[in-house]
């Protein structure tokens, strides 16, 4: 819960302090500028509201790793990508999106530390404790927090220990571990097709590169 807490309160900053120009460079996101990434992070956080306010009574079907599937590389054909777009350019003004973001992003936060982790929640068709919901997301938050500043080399990057359980939550799900000389956001980025492995990274990787990338979904 608080590293879903300071995850999440670290992207919202390090959005809150981009200058306008670089709302208009590309993010990490294939196919998005950072203005989208934005967009599509107050779409996040609406998710987030709604699926606390979503009480359920059965028992858990998913936890913090099976919560994600591994789906085929998006081909542009999702029409939600599409509409994030378009919803990103109607803002016009970047600050409209800082503000959105913030005013959106806060009450998430603030639902997220007034949730109770053992209470299940309802989602996507599965349920989940709320913990487990919210530990989850600190995979999306670190992904996206790097999606953020892959063509900012001056931006603030995510928390460590973010980074470093994301690792572990990736590790889970690819049922391997990256190399030991792959920094936590190497792994990140080339596991899941963010970045391509150098030559001597893919040498490492021996039979998991095979088994990458790993699009969640």
């Amino acid at each position: 819960m608080d590293l879903f807490s300071r995850s999440w309160a670290a992207l919202r900053e390090a959005v809150a302090g981009l200058p306008d120009e670089d709302f208009a460079r590309p993010s990490g996101c294939a196919g998005w500028l950072v203005r989208d990434l934005a967009c599509h992070l107050i779409i996040d956080a609406q998710d987030v509201l709604i699926t606390l306010a979503t009480p359920a009574a059965a028992e858990p079907t998913r936890d913090a790793v099976t919560y994600w599937d591994v789906v085929e590389p998006p081909d542009g054909s999702d029409p939600l990508d599409a509409l994030t777009v378009r919803l990103a350019a109607a803002y016009g003004e970047p600050r409209l999106l800082k503000f959105h973001l913030d005013d959106v992003g806060s009450a998430a936060g603030r639902a997220a530390g007034l949730a109770d982790p053992a209470g299940r929640v309802g989602t996507r068709g599965e349920v989940l404790t709320a913990g487990d919901y919210l530990s989850a997301y600190v995979l999306e938050w670190t992904l996206h927090h790097l999606d953020l500043i892959a063509h900012l080399p001056d931006g603030p990057g995510p928390p460590a220990e973010g980074l470093a359980r994301s690792r572990a939550m990736l590790e889970e799900i690819a049922g391997a571990r990256f190399p030991a000389s792959f920094s936590d956001a190497d792994a990140l980025l080339i596991g899941t097709g963010r970045r391509s492995p150098a030559e001597a990274q893919a040498a490492e990787l021996g039979g998991l590169a095979a088994a990458l990338p790993l699009v969640l979904g």
